[in-house]
C-alpha cells in the first residue's frame, strides 16, 4: 500500500484538472431485453464500464470533447456512436444485434485490452459456448479445436497430455491462468486435464514466438485461461454420464453460482467439479490404456471496486486428482505387475489491483500469482527374478513431489492521444517469477531438485499511426538464475487494415528457454521391462529462438451472414536446440540426457475458415501444413539411425466444428479432428506382442463427434433445463496395436486420446 501511495502522489499533478466533468449514462439492450455485464467504453481511452442487472451503465468524470462510445457483448455485434460532450450529461440507448466474436476484446496479445481486429498480434478465442458444443470436460479437450494447436496423449500407463503449437512440444508453450505464469513444469504434465471447463470463461491463444512480453517458454505461443467472470446473479448445475466403448464409464458433476451486488461494485463466481472415470483396457490384457481418474475441484473468482477508478480481483482454486494406470487390480500400486499412481493436491491463487488516473489516460496494475502442488506418486514394475522381487518389495519405488511457484509484478500503461500524428499506449513493467520443483524416488536414486528465479522487465509501444496502420514494438529483459547473462528479447508487429474487412499482419520476435527440466523431462516412462529417465547435460545452455509470422485476415459481415478466413505463415529457428540423447542403461532401465544440438527449424502455413448464417448455422475449420527438423540428424534410440525430423510431430493436422441452432431451445453440433502421419520410436519388450526396436510411421486418424440438446424453460421458477447427449469418436478411430503386458513400451501410444463413447447429461441453470 505504501508503494501505491507513493505512485499516486507522483502522478497526482497529472490527475488534477481544472475542467468541468460530465456523465455519460445509458442502457444496452437486445430485442428489448437488458444485457447484463455488457461493455461500454470510450474508444481510444481507458474509461469504461459494465452494465448492471438492468442493462444500465454510466461513465463519470468525462471532460468536454468529441468521443466514440462503444457498446460490446460476447455473441453480439459491436456498435459505435459519436458523442460530443459540451455542457451537459448525455444519456444513450444501444440495441445490439446477435453476432459472432469478431469484435471481441482480448488482452493476451499486448497485455492491454484491444479489439481482435485492432490487435497487431492474432489472438484466437475459445469461449464457454464452444467448450459446450464440443462436449469438453477439461482444458485439454477444449484446446484441440484451435488452428495450429494439437493436443496429444503421451504414456500408455498414465496418459499425460501436452499441447503442440506450430509443431513445437509442450515445453515451448506458456500456459497462463488469468495472465499469470503459475503453470510450473510439473503442473504441465497433468494440469491440462485438471482444469475443469466450468472454471473457464474463455481461452485466448497467441501462436508463435512474437509474445516476448511473457518471457521464457513462450517460443511456441501462449495460452491464457481466463476463469469465470462474475456477471449477474445466476447458477448452473450439470451432470454428464459417459460409456467408454462399453467397457469403462465416466461421470462428472459441475456447479456454478454467481452473486453480484446491486450497484455492481462487487461480485463473485463460485465453481465446483467432481469427476470419476474407471480404467479402460483396449486389448484385453488387464492393463489399462486409459487410467482410472478421480478428481475434485472448487474455487472462486471475485472482484471489488474500492473506488470509481480502481478494481481488485481475486482468484482462488483447489484441485485434487487421483490417477492410476497399469495392471488393473484392487490392491496397493506396488503389488501390480506394472503401474503408475499419482495423487495431486494443487492450490492456485492470483490477486490483481488496478487503479486508473490522469483522466483515465494512465493505469497501474499490481499483481501476484501463486501455485503449490503436493504429489505422492508411484512408478514401478515388478522384476521377474525372485531375489530382485524381494529387494523390490523391501523398498517399492514410491516418491514425493513438492512444487511452489510465485509470480509478482507491476505494470504501468499510459495513453498519449497525440503522438506523432496518431495515438499510442506505452506499457512497461517489472516481474519476478520463482519456481521450485522437488521430485524424488529414493529407490531409483532419482532426484530433481530444481529452483528457477527470473527477474524480468518489459517495455512496449502500441502506436496507432493512422486508423489503418498500427505498429507494435517492444522488448523484454530477463535475468534467469540458470543463464549466465541477461537475455534481451525484442518484438515487432505491424498491422495494416484494408477497409473494415481485411487485416494484414507481419511479426518478428525472439525468445529463450532456460537450461532446466521441463514437463516431459519429469516423466518416467516404461520401456523394455524397465524405466527410462531424463537428466540434464552439465554443459547445457539456454536455447534461443528467432520467429517470424505473416498473415492475412478477411471477414465480410452482412445483416444475415458472416464469412471469413485467415492465412498465416510461421517460421521459427532455434539456436542450440534441445534434444534427448540416449546414454545407455543402468540396473533400472534406459537413460537419456538433454543436450544442445546445432539448431532446428519449424515452419508452415495455417488456414482458418469460418461462416455464420444468422446464428442458425455456424462452421469453423483450421488446417496446418508444417515441417519440424533439426539442422543435424539426432540419435533417438540406441541402434536406430539418426533422424532430422521431430518425432511425434505430424506434418499436417486440423479440425472443424459445426453448429446448427434452428431455435433457442434445440441445438445440434458436430466436430472433427484430423491427425496426419508421424514418426515415433517403438522400443519392444519381451512378451509384448512385438519383437523389434524400430521407427514406426503412424496411420492418419479422423475423429468425428456429435452432440444434440433440447432446452425446456421453466418460467415459473426462473430455470431452464437442458437434456443432451451424443457420440464421441463415432467411427472409433483409435490405436489398435498397443503393446501387451507389463513389459510394454508406455511411450508407444498415438492417435486420439479415447475410443468411441456415448454420453448423456442434464443441465439446469437460471433464466
Amino acid at each position: 500500500m505504501r508503494l501505491i501511495s507513493i505512485l499516486l502522489f507522483t502522478f497526482m499533478p497529472f490527475a488534477i484538472q481544472a475542467q468541468e466533468h460530465y456523465k455519460i449514462s445509458g442502457v444496452i439492450n437486445s430485442d428489448n431485453q437488458p444485457l447484463v455485464s455488457a461493455n461500454a467504453y470510450l474508444e481510444n481511452t481507458s474509461k469504461g464500464s459494465t452494465t448492471n442487472n438492468v442493462g444500465a451503465f454510466s461513465l463519470n468524470r468525462v471532460t468536454p470533447g468529441t468521443y466514440t462510445l462503444v457498446a460490446s457483448f460476447v455473441g453480439y455485434r459491436t456498435m459505435r456512436k459519436q458523442l460530443k460532450i459540451t455542457n451537459k450529461d448525455v444519456n444513450i440507448v444501444f440495441d445490439l444485434i446477435e453476432n459472432n466474436d469478431l469484435d471481441e476484446v482480448v488482452v493476451t496479445g499486448t497485455r492491454t485490452k484491444k479489439r481482435k481486429t485492432d490487435s497487431p498480434v492474432i489472438v484466437n478465442l475459445i469461449n464457454s459456448k464452444t467448450l459446450e458444443q464440443v462436449s469438453a470436460t477439461d482444458l485439454s479437450q477444449g484446446l484441440r479445436f484451435q488452428p495450429g494447436l494439437r493436443v496429444e496423449t503421451d504414456c500408455q500407463t498414465c496418459n499425460y497430455t501436452q499441447i503442440r503449437m506450430n509443431g513445437l512440444q509442450g515445453g515451448y508453450s506458456q500456459i497462463l491462468i488469468n495472465g499469470r505464469s503459475i503453470f510450473s513444469p510439473l503442473t504441465g504434465l497433468y494440469g491440462l486435464e485438471q482444469i475443469p471447463v466450468n472454471m473457464i470463461e474463455r481461452i485466448e491463444v497467441v501462436r508463435g514466438g512474437v509474445s516476448a512480453l511473457y518471457g521464457s517458454s513462450a517460443i511456441g505461443g501462449t495460452v491464457n485461461v481466463i476463469t469465470k467472470i462474475p456477471k449477474s446473479n445466476d447458477y448452473s448445475v450439470n451432470y454428464n454420464y459417459e460409456s467408454i466403448d462399453g467397457d469403462a464409464t465416466q461421470s462428472s458433476i459441475t456447479g456454478n453460482a454467481t452473486v453480484v451486488s446491486d450497484d455492481y461494485n462487487a461480485g463473485a463466481n463460485f465453481f465446483v467439479s467432481n469427476r470419476k472415470r474407471s480404467a479402460y483396457d483396449a486389448n484385453g490384457d488387464n492393463f489399462s490404456e486409459l487410467p482410472e481418474l478421480r478428481g475434485n475441484s472448487f474455487g472462486m473468482n471475485a472482484f471489488y471496486l474500492p473506488t470509481e477508478n480502481s478494481k481488485l480481483e481475486l482468484s482462488l482454486s483447489s484441485l485434487f486428482e487421483h490417477r492410476y494406470g497399469g495392471e488393473i487390480i484392487d490392491k496397493p500400486a506396488h503389488l501390480a505387475q506394472q503401474s503408475e499412481e499419482r495423487d495431486h493436491h494443487v492450490l492456485m491463487a492470483s490477486l490483481d489491483y488496478q487503479i486508473n488516473f490522469n483522466d483515465d489516460k494512465s493505469s497501474l496494475i499490481i499483481y501476484y500469482g501463486g501455485q503449490k502442488t503436493d504429489r505422492d506418486h508411484y512408478t514401478g514394475i515388478i522384476p521377474d527374478d525372485a531375489i530382485e522381487q524381494q529387494e523390490f518389495y523391501a523398498a517399492p519405488p514410491y516418491g514425493i513431489s513438492e512444487v511452489l511457484t510465485h509470480q509478482g509484478g507491476t505494470q504501468y500503461n499510459h495513453r498519449i492521444n497525440d503522438f506523432l500524428g496518431g495515438s499510442t499506449v506505452l506499457t512497461g513493467g517489472l516481474e519476478y517469477v520463482y519456481d521450485t520443483v522437488l521430485d524424488e524416488i529414493n529407490t531409483y536414486n532419482y532426484l530433481i531438485d530444481q529452483t528457477t528465479k527470473n527477474v524480468g522487465a518489459f517495455v512496449q509501444n502500441d502506436w496507432e499511426i493512422t486508423e489503418k496502420i498500427n505498429f507494435l514494438s517492444g522488448f523484454r529483459l530477463d535475468k534467469h538464475n540458470l543463464v549466465d547473462h541477461t537475455v534481451f528479447s525484442p518484438r515487432l508487429s505491424i498491422l495494416y487494415k484494408l477497409k473494415e474487412t481485411t487485416q494484414f499482419r507481419v511479426g518478428w520476435g525472439t525468445g529463450f528457454r532456460a537450461p532446466q527440466a521441463f514437463d516431459t523431462d519429469l516423466h518416467i516412462a516404461f520401456a523394455g521391462g524397465g524405466i527410462s529417465r531424463i537428466s540434464l547435460d552439465d554443459n547445457l545452455i539456454e536455447e534461443r529462438s528467432n520467429s517470424f509470422t505473416a498473415s492475412v485476415n478477411y471477414d465480410k459481415a452482412t445483416e444475415h451472414f458472416i464469412t471469413g478466413f485467415t492465412i498465416e505463415g510461421f517460421y521459427t529457428h532455434l539456436n542450440n536446440a534441445f534434444y534427448l540423447a540416449p546414454i545407455g542403461s543402468d540396473s533400472f532401465g534406459d537413460r537419456f540426457e538433454k543436450r544442445n544440438g546445432n539448431g532446428a527449424t519449424v515452419k508452415g502455413i495455417t488456414l482458418e475458415t469460418r461462416a455464420n448464417f444468422d446464428y442458425l448455422f455456424e462452421v469453423e475449420a483450421g488446417f496446418t501444413v508444417q515441417s519440424s527438423e533439426f539442422s543435424d540428424a539426432v540419435e533417438n534410440s540406441e541402434g536406430l539411425e539418426a533422424k532430422k525430423n521431430f518425432l511425434r510431430t505430424p506434418n499436417n493436422y486440423g479440425y472443424a466444428t459445426f453448429a446448427y441452432t434452428p431455435t433457442k431451445k434445440f441445438s445440434a453440433s458436430a466436430n472433427l479432428i484430423y491427425t496426419g502421419t508421424m514418426d515415433i520410436v517403438h522400443v519392444a519388450g519381451e512378451n509384448t506382442g512385438q519383437n523389434i526396436d524400430e521407427y514406426y510411421k503412424t496411420p492418419t486418424f479422423t475423429e468425428l463427434s456429435l452432440r444434440t440438446g433440447y432446452t425446456f424453460n421453466l418460467n415459473k421458477v426462473g430455470t431452464s433445463l437442458e437434456l443432451y447427449g451424443g457420440l464421441k469418436n463415432v467411427t472409433n478411430s483409435y490405436q489398435n496395436d498397443f503393446d501387451f503386458g507389463k513389459n510394454r513400451d508406455s511411450n508407444y501410444v498415438y492417435g486420439p486420446g479415447a475410443p468411441r463413447s456415448v454420453f448423456a447429461g442434464i443441465k439446469i441453470k437460471s433464466l
